[in-house]
């Protein structure tokens, strides 16, 4: 076998409270929070000097799991505008499957989160829409219709 699971998702945050407080509001459990730095972390990324605080959330069904970063050094890069648009090479989404889309993104409001188009409905399964998170991310919602 190749591959025994995807393990996780990284994000790097620029402010680590408002992004566990984001996704805590979505619904996701907080795992643990800690220090990232020495030197088998500027092996594993490639950079020098590497001190970061990392923090792991998994997903209700304990399936999923998103590690969110906030580098301390080196120096986070600013990569561009925060509302780049959705087909530009590289990582595309996260999606996440909820119970109530309206109720999900009306929650998540206050934290930040901006709607990049409409909710919109896929024949009679979903409906579906994406919002900007921490970071400017894309996350994706998929409400299954029954």
């Amino acid at each position: 076998m190749a591959i025994q699971r995807m393990d996780n998702v990284g994000i790097v945050v620029e402010d680590m409270d408002a992004a566990i407080a984001f996704f805590v509001e979505l619904g996701m459990e907080l795992e643990g929070r800690g220090q990232v730095e020495g030197p088998f972390a500027d092996q594993c990324t490639g950079l020098d000097g590497v001190r970061c605080d990392i923090a792991m959330l998994r997903t209700p069904d304990g399936h999923s799991r998103l590690e969110l970063a906030e580098y301390h050094n080196p120096p986070m890069i600013n990569a561009g505008p925060r509302d780049r648009p959705h087909n530009i090479p590289g990582t595309h989404r996260v999606m996440f499957a909820v119970d109530d889309i309206e109720d999900t993104v009306s929650r998540l409001r206050p934290h930040g989160a901006e709607l990049v188009g409409e909710i919109a409905r896929f024949e009679d399964s979903y409906l579906l829409c994406y919002l900007r998170g921490p970071a400017g991310i894309i996350v994706g919602l998929a409400e299954q219709l029954r």
